[in-house]
């Protein structure tokens, strides 16, 4: 082969890797609480020393109810107050996924319509921004069986709002997205956490299990539309009684590893009755702990700019803005799970 067209191979393999570099990280964090008027004081300080602009708020979820059919619950008091309004709020809705297994098309067309009408009126009562929203972020663990009708429901949606609409993207339809098809929006979110079912293993950790995760990075097209990524930087309890999965805590993990003994990786054993936060722990319990770390969210970064090709220019949530979950990491530490994306 002549050195001129190596030269042009040569500088078209380098511009297509400069295509897949990021090089501008759009700070953002995922609000997930239903209860509380406002941020604590240490939320508030978070976004303003990191400069996170963005916020996806969870607004309300949906669920199915045979009687009354699609209706909203776990709705948010959260308020906006004057210091906060320059932020920029992306509306979120969580949607169960047999909505969508059990809604005819009319019925799917009234749901998208009275999403954006309790969208509209939150925006204007809670937050004063009913002008300023541009975007709405639909929330569905979608299926092959639901995704007809969820794509349907989509572009009802975006008809209806006139906003630019994004969902959120699990890793399995990430991966296999030949079989799941492409959501019909403007924009994802790759959901990089909750990759196994809690209670189907109990050696692995299912909010970040790093060799799972890297099993799913296995497809080099770049994804059809744009891609953001949404990290973990929060920690659970699954606790069992007498061998029986009793409930999810977040209670605080430095607090509830003070009355536990170590039995093997992740799990302990409660040595000493005790009340924290919402959690009764009883001697005898036993309680799996899986937690993020630095090292292995910063482990996840890598093995996305390896395997993932990403535009230049993304959004990075970390899931989520709640205080008792954040004092586990120090301001540079959850700066550079957004930096650490850039070249």
């Amino acid at each position: 082969m002549k050195p001129f067209f190596l030269g042009i191979l040569f500088c078209s393999f380098l511009f297509s890797c400069n295509n897949h570099k990021v090089k501008q990280v759009e700070r953002a964090f995922y609000y997930w609480k239903s209860n509380g008027y406002q941020f604590s004081q240490y939320e508030d300080s978070i976004t303003e020393s990191l400069k996170v602009n963005k916020l996806y708020l969870k607004f309300f979820e949906v669920e199915h109810d045979e009687t009354l059919g699609n209706i909203p619950f776990s709705k948010t008091d959260l308020r906006m107050y004057n210091n906060q309004a320059q932020r920029i709020i992306v509306p979120t809705v969580y949607l169960k996924n047999e909505i969508f297994i059990k809604s005819s098309k009319s019925e799917l067309d009234t749901l998208a319509d009275n999403i954006h009408f309790l969208i509209q009126k939150n925006c204007r009562d809670n937050f004063k921004l009913e002008k300023k929203v541009t975007e709405y972020q639909m929330d569905c663990d979608w299926t092959l069986k639901s995704k007809d009708n969820y794509f349907y429901f989509l572009k009802a949606l975006k008809t209806i709002s006139k906003k630019e609409i994004s969902c959120t993207l699990r890793l399995y339809p990430y991966k296999y997205r030949t079989k799941m098809g492409i959501p019909p929006v403007d924009k994802v979110m790759l959901m990089c956490y909750n990759l196994i079912n809690p209670l189907s293993n109990k050696n692995k950790n299912s909010i970040l299990d790093l060799e799972e995760f890297k099993s799913y990075l296995t497809v080099e097209e770049k994804y059809p539309i744009h891609l953001d990524v949404a990290l973990p930087t929060y920690s659970w309890m699954h606790l069992y009684r007498n061998n029986n999965f009793l409930e999810i805590s977040y209670a605080n993990l430095n607090d509830t590893k003070k009355v536990l003994k170590p039995i093997k990786p992740m799990w302990y054993e409660v040595v000493k009755d005790t009340i924290i936060g919402e959690s009764y722990f009883r001697v005898g319990d036993k309680l799996k702990i899986e937690e993020t770390t630095t090292e292995n969210i910063q482990s996840a970064i890598q093995l996305l700019k390896k395997h993932t090709p990403l535009d230049s220019k993304i959004t990075v949530s970390l899931f989520h803005l709640d205080e008792q979950q954040l004092i586990n990491y120090n301001n540079e530490e959850i700066s550079s799970f957004y930096n650490g994306f850039i070249e």
